[in-house]
């Protein structure tokens, strides 16, 4: 998507024939620079108050590009399951900080727009794309505290979302019909789409507000989109169970204005389990969290293979801009070694190990070790009794799955992508060689240290009820 200006969305990025790309000029080093800083600041302030989606969102957004080739901003989702943010550093610097959050904001609105409405019939109607700008600049207004849209050059840039009712109002007036409220009109995404469809003209520009995103103009493939979106939702779902207020309020918010008149977007909600956050019953099925946190990282973390190859679209988008090739790792060409470790000096759910080894069973392409421990390794294979109720000893795991301590005569000779310990957490932390790669798994009643150890690692607590 690519924010426009002057109430407009432009199609900036021409991949057809290239000549917006090669007609960029690199910006003044000094205005990148404070660009950069206003965008590295915007997303700071997300993360910390305002906009936990947008946050996770950009987090996702890996290749983050000053570039003059575009007018305003656009989110690039390319066709080798990553995003690209390219913003353009003298608009950027002309808005300033509260305007620059608004852009950014929007624009991760509209990626989540396009994962919640797919249906490829609604996107086509112009309607719905006004009522989508109409629906997301309100929303940035109440939730980033605005009086209105940012000023660009003394003048607001974007589509009011009162200008579009006062002419709502008008219109249906002329036509002797009655038109709502501001708070009702605005109620939900649909909502705004069923009003604007009452009036006799709709106030839709010639020029389409957003881009066309296929394969001629600004990549965002769908699939691409379903899987950073699904991500960022499932990730701010987990920080506002954790107690996060902000991501709390903001998913309840997104939940109401999405699922009225939209079953795709209701599935997807009631898929996450996000109705826990206002105390409804799933509509799909039961979740665990841990469960759904677990299948997320474990994706993240055992990608599929280390074969190099070279994206053609954001290739060819990046070459344009004057940026280095990027080349992005695909296969799969070898199995991921997966390290389960129990641990048995106490009591483990067994419905968690049994999840576990169907889970496990399940992911193509995993050579998976599985250890049971207390204050020594024991391997075993998924079936067997497992033995334990020393002491505990993380370290012992990490001596082994590491290289450098035997067990019955043996070294473990392979490298893990990922090591999953199952444990309640008491027992003195440990800092393994590679942190990024570990995964811990904390019972009820457990201690949570390795989320505030330093460095972090990734953490969750699993539910031990009986299923």
């Amino acid at each position: 998507m690519a924010y426009g200006e002057r109430g407009r969305h432009v199609p900036v990025v021409d991949l057809a024939d290239r000549r917006a790309l090669e007609r960029y000029r690199p910006a003044d080093t000094a205005v990148v620079e404070e660009a950069r800083r206003l965008k590295e600041a915007a997303l700071l302030d997300f993360g910390l108050t305002e906009s936990a989606v947008a946050s996770w969102l950009y987090a996702k957004c890996h290749h983050q590009i000053p570039t003059t080739a575009v007018d305003t901003a656009a989110v690039v989702a390319s066709g080798d399951g990553t995003c690209l943010l390219l913003y353009n550093p003298d608009f950027f610097v002309r808005l300033g900080l509260d305007g620059v959050k608004f852009v950014l904001f929007h624009e991760a609105r509209h990626l989540v727009h396009r994962h919640l409405f797919a249906d490829p019939d609604l996107r086509e109607d112009p309607v719905f794309e006004l009522a989508a700008e109409v629906s997301i600049n309100h929303v940035a207004i109440v939730r980033l505290a605005r009086e209105g849209l940012p000023l660009l050059d003394g003048r607001p840039t974007g589509v009011d979302p009162r200008q579009v009712y006062g002419l709502y109002v008008a219109d249906l007036t002329a036509h002797g019909l009655e038109p709502v409220p501001y708070e009702t009109f605005t109620e939900t995404d649909m909502r705004v789409y069923g009003e604007l469809k009452r009036m006799h003209r709709p106030p839709v520009p010639e020029r389409r507000l957003c881009v066309h995103l296929l394969d001629e103009s600004v990549p965002a493939d769908q699939e691409t989109v379903d899987a950073v979106a699904s991500s960022v939702l499932l990730n701010s779902l987990l920080a506002a169970r954790r107690g996060h207020a902000g991501a709390e309020g903001e998913l309840v918010d997104l939940m109401g204005r999405t699922e009225d008149g939209n079953a795709r977007a209701a599935k997807i909600w009631g898929t996450l389990g996000a109705g826990t956050l206002r105390g409804e019953t799933t509509r799909t099925r039961t979740v665990d969290w841990w469960q759904r946190w677990l299948v997320d990282v474990l994706g993240s973390k055992l990608r599929e293979g280390e074969r190099l190859v070279y994206p053609k679209k954001r290739g060819a988008l990046l070459a344009a801009l004057g940026q280095d090739p990027m080349l992005s790792r695909r296969g799969p060409v070898r199995d991921k070694v997966l390290v389960v470790a129990y641990d048995t000096s106490g009591s483990m759910p067994d419905h968690v190990v049994s999840w576990l080894t169907r889970l496990v069973g399940r992911i193509d392409r995993v050579e998976a070790h599985w250890l049971s421990f207390d204050a020594q390794v024991m391997p075993f294979r998924p079936g067997e009794r497992v033995y334990g109720g020393g002491g505990t000893s993380f370290q012992a795991v990490a001596d082994y799955v590491e290289g450098r301590t035997e067990v019955n005569g043996r070294r473990f000779d392979v490298t893990p992508d990922a090591v999953v310990v199952l444990t309640d957490g008491c027992a003195p932390p440990i800092t393994p060689a590679e942190p990024d790669k570990w995964i811990w798994l904390i019972t009820e009643g457990g201690s949570e240290w390795p989320e505030t150890h330093t460095p972090a690692m990734d953490c969750h607590r699993v539910t031990t009820g009986s299923r």
